[in-house]
């Protein structure tokens, strides 16, 4: 049996510090953060055609990261006390989308987050 992946791309721009990090990064500074999700499923609608609608997909996507944009991301309480990197947020989008898509007929493979061109990190499970 086939396998279908979809992925969809959104951001949000946030200010953060690296805790402990002993350079620039760990003043606050902000960076337009570039999502893309990656999800996979074997059944397409019938009428459709569709794995899952990316409009659809991308709603989920804008919904977390709604919660992220336009913060401190130190300040939210998920992340008291550990530095926001790239990573933690990759794990944090991940994890409140996997909720949203729990039950859609899709399985979310993985969550990336670039701080810039050329910086990105990754996270699956």
């Amino acid at each position: 049996m086939g396998v279908w992946r979809l992925r969809v791309r959104g951001g949000f721009a946030a200010a953060h510090q690296i805790l402990h990090y002993g350079g620039p990064c760990e003043a606050l500074h902000g960076h337009n953060f570039a999502v893309e999700v990656e999800v996979e499923g074997c059944v397409l609608d019938s009428k459709t055609g569709m794995l899952m609608d990316f409009k659809e997909l991308k709603g989920h996507l804008a919904a977390v990261t709604g919660q992220l944009d336009h913060t401190h991301v130190n300040a939210l309480p998920e992340f008291a006390g550990v530095s926001p990197s790239s990573e933690r947020l990759a794990e944090y989008i991940f994890r409140r989308l996997a909720v949203r898509l729990k039950d859609s007929g899709v399985r979310l493979v993985r969550v990336s987050v670039a701080e810039n061109t050329g910086s990105e990190a990754e996270y699956r499970e």
